[in-house]
C-alpha cells in the first residue's frame, strides 16, 4: 500500500502547491492588516475583555511582596470591611422584616403557598415569636429577640429584598462567600486582598474569626483563597485559639530566634532568584516570612483581657454563657484587628459542620423559640457593643461592616409545628459604616416575607455593591484561570445605587 494512501483529504490538500501558496498568502495578508490597524489604533486592548465587555483590571501584585498595599479601581470611603456571618439561616421575620400580615393570619393556610418545603410538609402560617417594636429616631421596626441591636437601626441599611439560589446550607454558605455553590473558588475576602492588599505588613491580610463552638458548614471555603495565589487565603484564629507555633521554645533565645530568621531570609532570596516568578514559591516564602513577624504582633493584638473593666462589661466577657463570653471576646478581637488595619476581617456567629439544628448555629427547624433564643443571647451584646465601639472610635468612617446570613426562613411553620423552614426566596442583610446610608430599608418580601417582590437584590448584586464600596469594578476584578476570566459575581450582578450615600 502507498503511504500517501494514509493521509486524509486534508493533508493532501497541505502537500499541493498551489494551495499551500495560496494559503499563506492570505495569511499572510491578514498579518498584514492586523499590524495596519494596530498601527491606527483600531485593535482592541491585548487584554481580552471579559463577559461584560469591560477589559480586566488586574492587580500588579509583587510575588515577592503580595500583602502590600495597592490602589482601588476608583477612590472609595471604605478601606477595610468587616464581615459578620451567622451561619444556619438567621429569620428575617422573626428579626429585621416585620409582617403585620403572619400576625392576622396566623394559625391558616392561605392559597398560594408550598405544601412542601425543603424538608416536608409545611404547617400553618406563624406569626413572630418576639415582639416588634419601633426603635431610634426611623422608628424602624424590628423584634425583641435582638434588642440591642435593634437600638442602632439608625445606623443600619437594611436590604429585606435579598434572595439566594439554593436552600442548602453548604451550597448557600459557599454562594454567599464566593459567588458560587461549588466549592473551590476564591472567598470575598481573598478577592479583596488580592485586589487591595493591606496595610499592615505585621498582621495577615484577611483574618476569619471562627465561633467558639468550631467552623461552619462549609469551613475553610468561607475564607480560602480558591484559586487565587495561595498567599491570599484567610488567616482562621480567635481568641480562644491563637495561631499554631507561634510561641518561641523556651530553650530558644531571641538572638537565636533573629539569627535563624536572618539566615532562613538568605537561603530564601537565593532560592527564589533561581525560580524568578515563581508565584506559589514566593507566596510560601512570604507566608513564612509573615509567620515570622506574627510572633510578635499577634500576642499583642490577641491580649484581648487587658481592655478596661468598662469594655469588657460592655462587650459582654463578664457575664452570660460561656458561649457568649467567647463571642464577646471574639468580637473585642476583631475590633482590635480593625484598628490595626487588617484589610478584611470575617467575623463567625455560628459553627457546626454536622449540622445542629439550633443548637450550634441559627439552623432551627424545630423548636425555633428556644434555639433562636440561645443563638440571640450569644450574637446580640457583643456584636452591637462591636459595632457601637467601632463608631465610638471613628473607625466606621473608613470601615463597611457587613452582617449577613446565607439564606431565610419561612412564615409558615414546619409539619412539627414548632421550627421554620429554609427560604431561599426572601431573607434579610445589613450593611453599616462607610459609604452606605443609615436608617435606611432597599426593597421588600411580600406580605408574608415569603418572597422578595420590589427592590429584588440576588447575592451577585449583594456583592458587586460591597466590592463597590470598597472602590472596586466586580466586572474588571478578575482572574484568568482555565481559559476564562473569573470574577466574584461570575457573569452576573448589579451594583445597588440605592443603598449608597
Amino acid at each position: 500500500m502507498n503511504s500517501a494512501d494514509h493521509i486524509s483529504s486534508i493533508g493532501h490538500g497541505l502537500l499541493n502547491r498551489r494551495k499551500f501558496m495560496r494559503n499563506t498568502g492570505a495569511a499572510l495578508g491578514g498579518l498584514g492588516l492586523a499590524g495596519l490597524l494596530a498601527q491606527d489604533g483600531l485593535l482592541a486592548s491585548d487584554d481580552p475583555a471579559n463577559f461584560s465587555g469591560k477589559t480586566p483590571m488586574r492587580p500588579d501584585v509583587d510575588p515577592d511582596k503580595p500583602y502590600a498595599p495597592r490602589p482601588p479601581h476608583y477612590h472609595a470611603p471604605a478601606k477595610q470591611v468587616l464581615v459578620i456571618y451567622c451561619p444556619g439561616a438567621v429569620s428575617h421575620v422573626d428579626t429585621f422584616d416585620y409582617k403585620p400580615g403572619l400576625t392576622k393570619y396566623h394559625g391558616q393556610k392561605p392559597p398560594g403557598l408550598p405544601a412542601v418545603t425543603f424538608e416536608g410538609p409545611s404547617g400553618n402560617i406563624a406569626k413572630p415569636f418576639w415582639e416588634f417594636k419601633p426603635r431610634g429616631q426611623s422608628g424602624k421596626m424590628t423584634s425583641e429577640l435582638l434588642p440591642r441591636l435593634g437600638a442602632l437601626a439608625d445606623d443600619f441599611c437594611f436590604l429585606h429584598g435579598l434572595h439566594t439560589q439554593t436552600s442548602a446550607h453548604p451550597q448557600g454558605e459557599n454562594f454567599f462567600n464566593t459567588g458560587f455553590t461549588m466549592e473551590g473558588f476564591p472567598s470575598f475576602g481573598a478577592w479583596v486582598t488580592y485586589a487591595l492588599g493591606s496595610e499592615n505588613a505585621e498582621l495577615p491580610a484577611f483574618v476569619a474569626i471562627n465561633d467558639p463552638r468550631g467552623p461552619a458548614r462549609s469551613g475553610k471555603n468561607n475564607f480560602g483563597n480558591g484559586f487565587l495565589p495561595a498567599a491570599f487565603q484567610g488567616t482562621d484564629f480567635n481568641a480562644k485559639n491563637p495561631p499554631a507555633n507561634l510561641a518561641r521554645p523556651v530553650s530558644y533565645t531571641p538572638a537565636d530566634d533573629r539569627s535563624t530568621v536572618d539566615l532562613l531570609k538568605r537561603f530564601n532570596d537565593k532560592h527564589l532568584k533561581t525560580y524568578p516568578g515563581d508565584a506559589n514559591l514566593a507566596a510560601r516564602i512570604a507566608s513564612y516570612e509573615l509567620a515570622g513577624r506574627m510572633q510578635t504582633s499577634v500576642p499583642e493584638v490577641m491580649n484581648v483581657s487587658g481592655e478596661p473593666h468598662s469594655i469588657q462589661r460592655e462587650y459582654g466577657t463578664l457575664d452570660g454563657s460561656n458561649l457568649k463570653r467567647e463571642y464577646a471576646k471574639n468580637c473585642i478581637l476583631a475590633r482590635r484587628l480593625i484598628e490595626k488595619g487588617v484589610r478584611v476581617v470575617q467575623l463567625f456567629n455560628g459553627s457546626d459542620p454536622s449540622g445542629g439544628n439550633g443548637i450550634t448555629n441559627w439552623d432551627s427547624h424545630s423548636n425555633i423559640l428556644k434555639t433562636h433564643a440561645m443563638q440571640a443571647e450569644i450574637m446580640d451584646q457583643p456584636t452591637a457593643a462591636l459595632i457601637h465601639d467601632l463608631k465610638r472610635r471613628g473607625l466606621l468612617n473608613h470601615t463597611l461592616i457587613v452582617w449577613c446570613t446565607e439564606f431565610g426562613r419561612m412564615p409558615f411553620l414546619q409539619g412539627n409545628g414548632t421550627g421554620r423552614d429554609h427560604n431561599p426566596d426572601a431573607f434579610t442583610c445589613f450593611l453599616a459604616g462607610a459609604g452606605v446610608k443609615k436608617a435606611y430599608s432597599h426593597g421588600e418580601s411580600d406580605e408574608f416575607g415569603f418572597k422578595a417582590v420590589t427592590g429584588r437584590t440576588s447575592i451577585y448584586d449583594f456583592n458587586a455593591t460591597v466590592l463597590h464600596l470598597m472602590g472596586l469594578d466586580h466586572e474588571r476584578l478578575t482572574y484568568y484561570h482555565n481559559g476564562l476570566e473569573r470574577r466574584l459575581t461570575n457573569v452576573h450582578g448589579h451594583v445597588v445605587p440605592e443603598v449608597l450615600a
